[in-house]
């Protein structure tokens, strides 16, 4: 079951990125849960209104074929993080598993489940928000890449399924089709902290800026995704998405990568990231396993949308992005 509050952990250190080498080889993994309703987790609430900084880490974990031995990992990893004043935590894409088709069937699980439980039981241990990447999920006979998240208290706040899966064919570089296996989820999942409100993708969901554009509408002010970008797309594409969605939106985007293991079948770019409302890019990993922390200010974002204020700007009058579904 899934968990009681407990007092969160006060912020200290540094912005910055911490490499731990695990001297494993891995392979990226994958796996993400379907929007469901959004709940408050138990913990200290701000008196009035968010919370103004918090501390952020992303874990750029390498990822094994053993599935007991990356969970034990990641959890490793998020204790150190929290040890460090972070307030949210995320893992990667497929943090249990190795990324690709062939693995979806093998390491799927059910929510809640063996990782998930585990997921439940650190956070509530060190009493953050964790933002559990993805994982494959099996439901009903279907195949998920899906994301959860578990409060201060071990709750389950939130789970979202990736709603764009990786179908691509760039010829003679990468081929890769996600829905030889998988299955689209249909939601949209934010969840509220005390210092803001967060809005989930899964790393192909990135390309569309729509998602982004339905979440800054919803209030969120920070925006994660799980990703596995690979050679191909990772030096192209990774980080001028998350600058653009960071500027079109003006909220902070924020990617938690697998390490890269050469070796893999399907090899990660790494390179957890975040970047602000300004498109700066306020910490970035290399390639090897690594705790990315940022501290995010919500004051600069403010600073940000006075200074130039494109929402009291947007043209309503002629165009639109709607949300068809809750």
């Amino acid at each position: 079951m899934f968990g009681q509050p407990e007092k969160t952990r006060s912020l200290r250190g540094r912005a910055g990125v911490r490499t731990r080498r695990s001297g494993r080889r891995g392979v990226p993994a994958a796996a993400r849960l379907q929007g469901g309703p959004v709940r408050r987790a138990g913990g200290p609430r701000p008196a009035r209104g968010p919370r103004p900084a918090f501390r952020l880490a992303l874990i750029q974990l390498h990822i094994s074929s053993i599935k007991s031995e990356n969970v034990t990992r990641a959890c490793s990893l998020i204790r150190e993080a929290a040890a460090q004043g972070a307030k949210i935590v995320s893992l990667p894409e497929c943090f249990n598993s190795p990324y690709g088709v062939k693995y979806f069937p093998e390491y799927a699980e059910k929510i809640p489940g063996e990782s998930t439980q585990k997921l439940s039981e650190v956070a509530k241990e060190c009493s953050i928000y964790l933002i559990g990447g993805s994982i494959p999920e099996e439901d009903a006979g279907k195949l998920y890449n899906t994301c959860t998240v578990f409060g201060p208290d071990g709750t389950l706040l939130a789970k979202y399924r990736k709603i764009h899966l990786f179908d691509i064919d760039v010829p003679g570089k990468i081929t890769f089709q996600e829905s030889k296996t998988l299955s689209p989820g249909d939601s949209f999942s934010t969840f509220d902290t005390p210092y803001c409100r967060v809005g989930l993708g899964i790393c192909y969901d990135m390309r569309f800026a729509e998602l982004a554009q339905i979440y800054t509408q919803r209030g969120c002010q920070l925006l994660v995704y799980p990703g596995a970008f690979n050679l191909t797309t990772g030096p192209a594409h990774w980080e001028l998405l998350q600058r653009g969605r960071a500027v079109d939106n003006q909220v902070y985007v924020a990617t938690a990568s697998p390490a890269r293991d050469d070796e893999a079948s399907y090899v990660a770019w790494g390179h957890s990231t975040v970047v602000n409302p300004w498109g700066e890019v306020l910490a970035k990993a290399g390639t090897e396993e690594t705790i990315v922390y940022s501290d995010i200010d919500l004051k600069k974002l403010a600073e940000i949308r006075q200074q130039i204020p494109i929402f009291r700007q947007k043209r309503s009058d002629l165009y639109a992005v709607e949300m068809k579904k809750p």
